[in-house]
């Protein structure tokens, strides 16, 4: 629960300084438009970084979680997922505010961050369907009094 813990949290941390440096490099670089991924990078660290660990700790403290091995899978492969998708988010909001071109290998590259939180979220709730079962099975177990 803490390593959950400890994630939440640097996700919030990266998520407002995100969103710090989308504001500050727009200004000094007197970018008008608007439109770049870097205003997506502070939403989605906060929300899926912050919020969906922090709903993800109270389901491990609620159902163990932890105790079935595709659990420790969801937790790497969506923290890497989200990693890659933020990065590249930044990069090519960056190259936009700079007014340079991005290149295929970004949105490539974004694309599998995308597909490995897809593949972490359905570990998720394999790892869920266990606990949920395993806890039907122990309910079931225990004499009426």
């Amino acid at each position: 629960m803490q390593r959950l813990f400890t994630a939440a949290f640097a996700y919030a941390i990266a998520g407002l300084a995100s969103g710090l440096y989308y504001r500050e490099l727009t200004v000094a670089h007197d970018f008008e438009n608007g439109q770049t991924m870097l205003s997506g990078v502070h939403t989605h660290l906060l929300a899926l970084g912050t919020l969906v660990l922090l709903i993800v700790l109270m389901l491990e403290k609620v159902f163990r979680l932890s105790d079935s091995r595709l659990y420790g899978w969801f937790f790497w492969t969506y923290n890497i997922a989200l990693v890659v998708t933020a990065a590249m988010m930044t990069w090519h909001g960056t190259l936009t505010v700079l007014g340079k071109e991005s290149t295929p290998m970004i949105a490539g590259m974004a694309g599998l961050g995308h597909m490995t939180m897809t593949a972490a979220f359905v570990l998720l709730f394999l790892a869920l369907g266990k606990a949920l079962a395993r806890d039907r099975v122990a309910g079931a177990a225990v004499p009426a009094a």
